[in-house]
């Protein structure tokens, strides 16, 4: 299976709500992102065992270690919860930054150092999301 069908697969797969914003917001982000790559990444380790939520990715950077080890990764994330659903902003250095910035316009949604997480979209402002993406990959790349 392809990491289009993944994604598919997975959205496919939450309650009808949820499944119809993360459909718009994969959409939303491929349209902020146009070209980008992207990632399914399951939730589990190499072992199999779930150590996260799956996660749709979106883009490209390289994680440099603090042992000098790089891999390549996303920069923004998106993943269903149990309470909704929260996009990542990866690479971001000041982990006040997104908080601080896009807190207080966003809408109706918890915002921390690399996440903003909200129950449904309509709870949250897409112009000011919008902003934060692309703050964050200009900021990762």
């Amino acid at each position: 299976m392809n990491v289009e069908e993944q994604i598919t697969d997975y959205i496919n797969s939450q309650s009808e709500q949820k499944r119809t914003d993360m459909e718009t917001l994969h959409r939303f982000i491929l349209g902020v992102m146009p070209g980008c790559k992207t990632w399914f990444l399951d939730g589990k380790d190499s072992s199999g065992k779930v150590v996260s939520n799956p996660n749709i990715g979106y883009g490209l950077q390289t994680i440099t270690y603090a042992d000098g080890k790089t891999r390549e990764f996303y920069q923004i994330g998106l993943s269903a919860n149990t309470t909704g659903i929260s996009v990542y902003i990866l690479g971001i250095e000041d982990k006040k930054y997104l908080a601080e910035t896009y807190g207080k316009e966003i809408g109706k949604a918890s915002v921390t150092g690399y996440c903003i997480k909200f129950k449904k979209m309509s709870d949250i402002n897409l112009d000011v999301l919008e902003a934060a993406i692309c703050y964050g990959v200009e900021a990762s790349s």
